[in-house]
């Protein structure tokens, strides 16, 4: 896709956040299965399916501007999804509290990449008066801090002590 206004662009990161969400939806699945702390358990089960929900409001709001979903393969989360599998899902890691550190280590990355892409595709919606995406965006973005916050607070709260 050739790039020559801001339109163009925004939909070029909306197909790249889209890629990105598909990605992590995957391993986040996988972190899952691996976590030992139940809590953890319940907030990544919850984060598949805030994942989910964004993928389906990403995916809708490309539609709406006539361009394929697919558009982009985003480079940047696969590296992360890589770094995922390495340090958390394949990890030689035998005390289960430290895999559980490690796991949300892992997930708050991808979380944190999810931020910028949300925050990106927010301000050029904004940008571009397209005030529905502003809103599906912004829904988005709020429920991945959300869920960013609920992993700190479980860290913080029990599972870095456990691991220490």
């Amino acid at each position: 896709m050739s790039i020559q206004t801001l339109e163009d662009l925004y939909i070029d990161q909306l197909q790249d956040l889209y890629s990105a969400n598909r990605q992590s939806l995957k391993v986040t699945e996988k972190l899952a299965g691996k976590a030992h702390n139940p809590k953890l358990q319940d907030a990544l089960k919850r984060g598949v399916s805030g994942i989910e929900d964004g993928i389906n409001a990403v995916e809708g709001l490309i539609r709406k501007h006539k361009a394929d979903p697919r558009g982009e393969f985003c480079q940047g989360m696969e590296g992360l999804v890589k770094e995922a599998k390495a340090h958390a899902i394949d990890a030689e890691i035998e005390d289960e509290d430290v895999r559980d550190a490690s796991i949300i280590s892992q997930y708050q990355r991808m979380t944190h990449y999810a931020l910028a892409g949300y925050g990106t595709v927010l301000s050029f919606a904004r940008r571009l008066g397209f005030k529905d995406d502003a809103e599906q965006l912004q829904t988005c973005l709020d429920n991945t801090y959300s869920g960013d916050r609920e992993m700190s607070q479980l860290a913080e709260g029990e599972v870095n002590r456990e691991a220490a």
